[in-house]
């Protein structure tokens, strides 16, 4: 069936005519650089991960909302649709690295049902292989609350809500542990673990694992009192 066209009235009084329906969205759509076939979820899961690699790589100061809009192939209206400032663009990549670390964090931990060494010593093997990696450039969380000196900037909320996070996963390997004090070394292995993910130059490719694995056990060994 034929699309009518609409009539309009401008304000010099002239009459004009746009598509309506369907053509009409593809119209608009071809404005903002996106397909009408393209889900909007596409759209914006591909602004986020452009986001994401290029805040990573770069620094999130360093990367303007134009060079997203580039590198995404999109228009700059696609991008604060879903993102109305950068600092939202900000907050939703670290709350992505955050779902994405805890997500792997829960898988290791799952294989170690009522292991809490074992599952500690995992730990450190797929974290010492991160830091391994050659594109690896710290800890997301750490990276960004370094670049903002505001106590309540947005970004900041989300990194203290993983360092809270993970005092919580490794108190709960502690308590399992039944060590005299396991606050006490839930805190020396999240203070482990944070300057791990800053200290990547510090170790190569090839001892990062076995470091991190044994620093670990001594702190274990210490706090069971076996040093």
């Amino acid at each position: 069936m034929k699309t009518k066209p609409v009539s309009l009235r401008t304000g010099d009084g002239l009459r004009t005519e746009r598509p309506s329906g369907a053509p009409r969205r593809r119209l608009i759509a071809q404005a903002e650089g996106t397909s009408a076939a393209e889900p909007a979820l596409d759209v914006r899961d591909r602004i986020l991960e452009t986001a994401s690699r290029l805040f990573y790589e770069r620094g999130v100061r360093a990367v303007g909302v134009d060079l997203v809009v580039l590198e995404a192939a999109v228009a700059k209206t696609s991008l604060y649709r879903y993102f109305p400032t950068k600092d939202d663009l900000i907050v939703a990549f670290l709350e992505k690295e955050d779902i994405e670390f805890w997500a792997q964090w829960s898988r290791v931990a799952a294989q170690f049902p009522g292991d809490p060494l074992g599952e500690l010593d995992a730990h450190m093997r797929w974290i010492g292989e991160r830091l391994a990696r050659s594109n690896y450039r710290g800890c997301p969380q750490i990276n960004v609350a370094a670049e903002f000196a505001e106590q309540d900037h947005p970004s900041r909320q989300v990194s203290r809500r993983h360092m809270h996070d993970l005092r919580e996963r490794l108190l709960h390997i502690a308590q399992q542990l039944k060590v005299a004090q396991p606050d006490q070394l839930a805190a020396q292995l999240a203070v482990f673990v944070n300057g791990a993910f800053v200290s990547s130059g510090l170790l190569n490719a090839e001892e990062a694992t076995a470091v991190l694995q044994a620093a670990v056990k001594a702190l274990v060994a210490g706090a069971r009192g076996e040093a």
